[in-house]
């Protein structure tokens, strides 16, 4: 029994670890060079790290919840930014978190971010 209990966790950490890896997201494109466009805000943060910066609105977005969200969460949220707020919003399902509750974060915590465009998902043919 405790054999398994180290092999689930030690299969969770490769799983976070992986996910992680694979959805870190750089900034691309350099900024200030003539005639180049300024590219849009992006996201510096991995899945994983602006998941966990988002930890004080846990309340908030859980299904059913009329919870609104704290000071602590707003402040998150409001440091995280659109570009990290829509990767976790429009990526993976995440256990115990109502998108639809995620997607109001901004407009409860009073931040002036723009909506979160969907998920572009390419198409096999």
């Amino acid at each position: 029994m405790k054999h398994s209990k180290t092999m689930n966790a030690l299969v969770l950490v490769f799983m976070l670890v992986t996910m992680t890896a694979m959805m870190g997201v750089e900034a691309q494109g350099q900024l200030g060079q003539p005639g180049l466009p300024v590219p849009a805000p992006t996201c510096t943060s991995t899945f994983f790290s602006a998941l966990i910066r988002l930890i004080p609105c846990r309340a908030a977005v859980a299904p059913f919840s009329p919870i609104p969200p704290s000071e602590a969460c707003c402040n998150s949220v409001k440091a995280l930014g659109q570009p990290c707020l829509c990767i976790l919003i429009n990526g993976p399902p995440i256990s115990g978190v109502d998108r639809n509750m995620a997607l109001q974060l901004p407009e409860k915590c009073t931040a002036n971010f723009e909506p979160c465009s969907p998920p572009v998902y390419p198409i096999n043919h």
